[in-house]
């Protein structure tokens, strides 16, 4: 059976309605926690390590300019802080504090409960068949972007 126009148009729109209600979740959640949705990103980015800024910028789709003052803020909360790259006095990385650590885990935490209740009433051969369609996706959708 072939998809039709109309067949992609709803998937479309179930993906735009999925895409919202996350939103809406990750606000609340980032909210709960006294961040705003920038910054718990920016906060479970860190989880994964020191990032540069420059990579940083790449990845948040902003300037430089942009990030610092993100970093600012950050910075005065004592979320995250910046530092000198060994062997490049000109770049900067960023990394958690321990409140920091604290705040992106707490976060990703409360984050993960949430999502979760989306999907436990759903069987779990339905979940994990859903796992693996997403993981799909955003795997051909990575690997169309490094290729491009």
């Amino acid at each position: 059976m072939t998809e039709t126009w109309a067949d992609q148009l709803d998937v479309g729109t179930g993906l735009m309605q999925l895409t919202n209600l996350v939103q809406d979740i990750y606000t609340t959640v980032s909210d709960r926690h006294d961040l705003t949705p920038v910054q718990a990103r920016l906060l479970c980015v860190l989880l994964g390590g020191p990032r540069g800024m420059a990579e940083l910028a790449q990845m948040f789709g902003v300037e430089k300019a942009a990030l610092t003052g993100l970093m600012d803020r950050i910075e005065k909360r004592g979320l995250a802080e910046r530092s000198a790259v060994p062997g490049d006095r000109r770049a900067l990385q960023v990394t958690l504090t321990a409140a920091g650590r604290k705040a992106a885990i707490a976060f990703h935490t409360d984050m993960g409960e949430a999502l979760s209740a989306l999907t436990d009433p759903i069987s779990a051969a339905d979940r994990d068949h859903f796992r693996s369609v997403v993981e799909g996706m955003v795997s051909r959708c990575r690997t169309s972007r490094s290729n491009g």
